[in-house]
């Protein structure tokens, strides 16, 4: 609290001067690998400044949005998130996705906006400033650490991991190790080697629960001590020992990585963007779908939802008020069946829902793509007629038609068998497909081609347009 009040007088000015002259809307982007973090904030950007695809967002389809144009972001010391090279990369004559979130990065985009209502006839048009901060989810999964010791974390993690073939081998080197024995620093660096390892194999496999997430993402870290330590078994260790040695060194990650994130970074967002590739999960299985859930869990547990009030912000600091949890991909499906994937994202995240509901936060669900990468069709397969999407294959570059399978109505049919340890779905098999970006020719004024992310714009920002 003691750091918040300084914080909030610290800040006193700023936010006098954007609640009366130009305000700032600081939304952040997260998810776990592969949700389409990048393409995300890319499109949104494009189609905030050439808005012909953009019906959904109020202030647009009204003729409020007079101009919107990139200016230099406020944090000078973090790194500009490179749009022009992102879009170049979708737009292109031979498209490609962007590189994956690997760091924090940063863009201010300053939407000039008429006003509404009975404002309009009095005032002039002002700017709002839209402040985005792209992070990687693995990062946010960071957060949960804060509360445990390093003998929680471990046990939590050996206890997790011990059936999964991923393991094995991490899970060998611990059955050697001595965990009492005076630490070796070569023996340290197998340990956690063997870990990261293991972390890199269980996302591959479809696990999210990969903590520590600087240990797969480790930037500038990579090497120092502060990313050198693994889960221990409990035991008698004194001071000096390998567990003693990597209690300290995972006590220095919080304190030295996961509190200036949080402090710096994470603390300071009005709006925040959660992307789920669900449809990745689903496909993997009943257990990769309830790694999701509780994955998810732990991510919105360390959001402080709530009403930005002023007394709030002062005393306790920022609140995320809006929270958007969006499944990507949604032109992997035939559009009849997008109301289904929202009903399951839904149900993934009604309890952490309901709770930044109550504290006073707005929530939605949806079913997006940012970057629209396929075209319907119904196509005739033994007698039936199935709803599918046709698209350039990522693998070889030819079109394809496909047909994922139907998702049950009932979220439940899901979530049920995911939650009681069904190794696979009974009766029905969810296939995914990996599809490149189309090549595009976009008209003056138009946007890359989206699924419902005018809707999610009006979602974060509509009420300050």
């Amino acid at each position: 609290m003691a750091e918040g009040v300084v914080r909030g007088i610290e800040g006193l000015g700023d936010r006098v001067s954007q609640a009366f002259l130009e305000p700032v809307i600081r939304v952040g982007v997260t998810g776990l690998a592969r949700a389409g973090k990048t393409v995300f904030i890319t499109s949104l950007i494009a189609n905030l400044m050439n808005r012909g695809r953009m019906p959904g967002l109020l202030a647009q389809g009204e003729g409020r949005i007079l101009a919107a144009y990139l200016q230099p972001q406020p944090d000078v010391t973090l790194p500009r998130f490179d749009y022009e090279a992102h879009l170049a990369a979708l737009t292109g004559p031979t498209p490609h996705w962007p590189e994956s979130t690997r760091t924090v990065s940063e863009l201010r985009l300053s939407l000039r906006v008429r006003p509404a209502g009975l404002l309009a006839g009095v005032a002039g048009p002002r700017v709002v400033h839209l402040d985005i901060v792209d992070y990687p989810g693995e990062w946010l999964l960071d957060l949960a650490l804060l509360d445990k010791s390093y003998d929680q974390w471990a046990s939590e993690v050996l206890t997790r991991i011990a059936p999964r073939a991923e393991a094995a081998g991490y899970l060998a080197q611990v059955a050697n190790m001595d965990a009492a024995a005076r630490l070796d620093e070569p023996v340290a660096q197998a340990l956690a080697a063997g870990f990261t390892a293991y972390l890199q194999a269980a996302r591959a496999a479809g696990f999210y629960d990969c903590t520590p997430g600087r240990f797969i993402l480790p930037g500038d870290l990579a090497g120092s001590p502060v990313v050198t330590f693994a889960p221990l078994p409990e035991g008698k260790a004194g001071r000096g020992s390998l567990r003693a040695e990597m209690a300290r060194r995972y006590d220095a990650y919080k304190r030295e990585v996961v509190k200036p994130f949080f402090r710096d970074h994470f603390a300071r967002i009005d709006r925040q963007v959660v992307l789920v590739d669900a449809l990745d999960a689903i496909h993997k299985g009943p257990q990769a779908v309830e790694d999701m859930r509780r994955a998810m869990a732990d991510i919105l547990g360390a959001f402080r939802p709530g009403r930005n009030a002023f007394l709030t912000q002062l005393l306790l600091g920022r609140r995320v008020e809006r929270i958007l949890f969006a499944a990507t991909k949604a032109d992997h499906l035939h559009h009849a069946q997008h109301g289904r994937l929202t009903g399951i994202m839904a149900a993934l995240l009604r309890e952490a829902r309901d709770r930044a509901e109550f504290a006073g936060a707005k929530t939605e669900a949806m079913a997006l793509a940012a970057l629209r990468a396929t075209v319907e069709e119904r196509v005739s397969h033994n007698g039936e007629m199935l709803d599918c999407v046709r698209g350039r294959l990522l693998d070889t570059g030819r079109q394809a038609a496909f047909y994922p399978g139907d998702l049950p109505e009932d979220p439940g049919q899901l979530l049920s068998p995911a939650r009681a340890g069904a190794t696979e779905w009974l009766g029905q098999d969810y296939r995914v497909m990996r599809f490149a970006p189309a090549p595009l020719n976009l008209r003056p004024g138009e946007g890359p081609p989206h699924i419902r992310l005018d809707r999610a714009a009006q979602f974060l920002i509509g009420d300050k347009l």
